[in-house]
């Protein structure tokens, strides 16, 4: 984060704490994680948690409430007392995608949240099984519009981070390939490995494992420059499409929540994402930490429902 603006908000936060006094916190904090145990978000604020626990001088504690994509867990979340208390660690799905797929919310996307702090963002990576004979993308793209609809691409369910992937690569490459949704990015990576499936874009972290194993081939990152991790994979750029396209998880609270309150929520979880005991194993799967003031956060958030809303409408992206 540059100088200037950590130096804001650390000012911020110094003058915050003389009104937040001894109120804040007054019982332990409750992060909430709408998804099941394991994944990245989740590995993340439980490492988070035992620094936050000694900075607040309460107890820290995570609480996993998966279903409906998010929902759930980010409705209570949303309907919880905006004291600081009820936090949530998310995607973006719940925040900014899932008003475009699901029929009916349990909440006000536009008003349910106050945007705390950016975690993590995850570079997607387009990769095919070993069996498969393309040894890049222009040779994947030129297969896939030979037999329009015949090859396959797996994601971890409709609407989710993989789907949309392959939808905007479908719209960069002008390409027609069939969609395989899974419960799960787990079953599309073991599918592809076994040679079921053509081909999956996804999180770095997710198939790093694979590909440096050998099990699958990457093709491409769709990134702006070459991943620190795998630096000879070119950039979809490099390989002529322009697709650019990563998964983003941050922090939230219930809108009404104190300023000053969310501003030290942001200044601490800045400065233990800094710790390399914290981030830095995630960090070396390719996760890129982030950090930051909430106006950085909810800037990404607008900037994903300006993508990908015409994108999930083009499609008709709906949720099963």
């Amino acid at each position: 984060m540059p100088i200037t603006r950590r130096a804001t908000l650390a000012a911020a936060t110094l003058l915050a704490t003389p009104a937040l006094g001894q109120s804040w916190p007054s019982r332990p904090i409750r992060i909430v994680v709408p998804f099941p145990p394991g994944g990245l978000v989740d590995t993340l604020a439980r490492a988070l948690a035992p620094r936050l626990t000694e900075r607040f001088g309460q107890a820290v504690v995570v609480e996993n409430r998966a279903g409906a994509g998010g929902n759930i867990g980010a409705d209570l979340v949303a309907k919880a007392p905006p004291d600081g208390h009820t936090l949530l660690a998310s995607s973006l799905g719940p925040v900014a995608v899932n008003q475009f797929i699901y029929a009916t919310m349990p909440f006000d996307t536009q008003t349910a949240f106050a945007p705390i702090v950016l975690l993590i963002s995850t570079p997607k990576v387009l990769c095919v099984g070993p069996q498969r004979p393309w040894a890049d993308v222009a040779a994947l793209v030129a297969a896939a519009k030979a037999a329009p609809g015949r090859l396959t691409a797996g994601s971890a369910g409709p609407g989710t981070s993989l789907h949309l992937a392959l939808e905007l690569f479908k719209r960069a490459t002008g390409t027609e390939i069939q969609h395989v949704p899974y419960r799960g990015a787990a079953g599309a990576i073991t599918d592809l490995v076994g040679g079921q499936i053509d081909m999956v874009i996804d999180n770095l972290p997710n198939i790093l494992g694979q590909i440096t194993a050998g099990q699958v081939r990457p093709l491409a990152a769709a990134t702006t420059t070459r991943l620190a991790q795998l630096p000879q994979l070119p950039t979809m750029a490099e390989s002529g499409i322009d697709f650019v396209f990563g998964t983003a998880f941050g922090m939230l609270a219930p809108a009404g929540t104190p300023p000053p309150i969310i501003a030290r929520v942001a200044e601490t979880v800045t400065e233990a994402l800094r710790d390399p005991a914290i981030g830095g194993r995630l960090a070396q799967q390719g996760a890129i930490l982030g950090g930051g003031a909430p106006a950085d956060f909810a800037a990404v958030i607008a900037r994903e429902k300006t993508l990908l809303e015409p994108v999930i409408r083009a499609a008709n992206i709906r949720a099963e």
